[in-house]
Parts: structure tokens; sequence; C-alpha cells
């Protein structure tokens, strides 16, 4: 479609292809995001589940960093998933050295919450925004949100623990809805990129 979004998604490590995909089924122009110079071609970014410590270095390395903390500041949209919801975090409880974010929201994130990768499942998450049954969550070595400021708006929660969280143009979940063929979370947050663009344009 000709007024399609053009969505990133950060390529330094995690499941990009799988976000690649999902954008494109919720009609978006889906490309992978690397460098600075391709970062300022995107109306908005997705930020993938990995390894939220290795993501914070690859994208200081590649020179990313600073210039998607400005966008983020600047109000494009961004979406993470899993280590994503950790990079988008004002603060984590527990983190490794070195270990920097984006920011975004705020809220304090706790660092595998939900246990190690052998622990991993999957759960009916009821998503507010996101229409009809509840979103089958895939939860890897997730985190969660343990508090949030007055300015984020709580989504979900799985057993009592924060799950994903809005905060403007920032949405983060713990959990992985890139892997299970619902594209729903990504067609809402496909929605508020196109919604930041018509505002942007007037």
């Amino acid at each position: 479609m000709t007024d399609a979004p053009v969505i990133g998604v950060l390529a330094l490590q995690g499941d990009v292809r799988e976000h690649l995909i999902a954008l494109a089924a919720a009609d978006a122009v889906a490309r992978p995001v690397r460098r600075p110079e391709e970062l300022a071609e995107v109306d908005g970014l997705v930020l993938p589940g990995g390894e939220s410590t290795t993501i914070s270095k690859l994208a200081l390395l590649f020179g990313v960093m600073e210039p998607l903390r400005a966008r983020v500041r600047d109000g494009m949209p961004v979406y993470g998933t899993c280590a994503g919801l950790i990079l988008l975090a004002d603060k984590i409880l527990d983190p490794r050295s070195g270990q920097e974010t984006v920011g975004g929201i705020d809220m304090i994130v706790r660092r595998n919450a939900f246990g190690r990768q052998n622990e991993s499942f999957e759960a009916a998450v009821d998503v507010r925004g996101v229409p009809g049954d509840p979103v089958e969550g895939v939860f890897i070595r997730a985190p969660w949100v343990e508090s949030v400021g007055a300015a984020a708006e709580v989504l979900a929660e799985h057993e009592g623990h924060i799950v994903a969280v809005r905060q403007g143009n920032a949405l983060a979940t713990s959990f992985h809805p890139e892997l299970t063929g619902d594209h729903r979370v990504h067609a809402l947050f496909v929605d508020m990129v196109r919604a930041n663009r018509t505002a942007e344009s007037l």
C-alpha cells in the first residue's frame, strides 16, 4: 500500500527476520537497520529480542546508540520485545557491566525475571489496545517490569507482573509476539507509526 510506513528492525543481534515478516504482514515496509544513515530513513523502529547487553554494546560500536536515543527523545515510535523492553527502560535493576539503555519509558525492569532459557513458556495475555482474543505470548528468559512512572501505561500483566507498557510513542512487551504468527501487536505498532507520521505532516 502506498501510505505504508517504513519501519526498521535494529539488526545487530536477535530475532530480526521474524520481526521483518510480522511488520510486512501488518502492512509496513520493513527493513533492517544497522547504521545511523539507515536509522534516519525509517518512520519507526523495532528493538528485537536477543541479549540486551550484547545489543547495547553493538549499538555503541556501530555508532547507532546516540542517534537512536535522540530520535526516541524526539518522538520516533519505537517497539521493544524482551531484550528490546530492557533497552527502552530508563532503569535496569540488575544491569550487566557496561550495559546501557536507549531509554524512553519511565519504568524499572528486572532482567531474566521469568527464569532461564529452559524455563521458557507460552501464555495467553490480554493486551489493552489489541482487539479480539488474548495474544499468545512467548516468554524466553523474559524480563518483567517492576514498576512504572506516572507517564507510562500498563497494557498487560501476567501472574501479577507487568509485561506490556506504553509511554507516548514507545511500546514494549516482555514476550515475543513475532514468534507466533499473530501480528496484532505489530499492527498496533504500525498504527502508532502511521498516526505519528500523520501528526508530523500537519
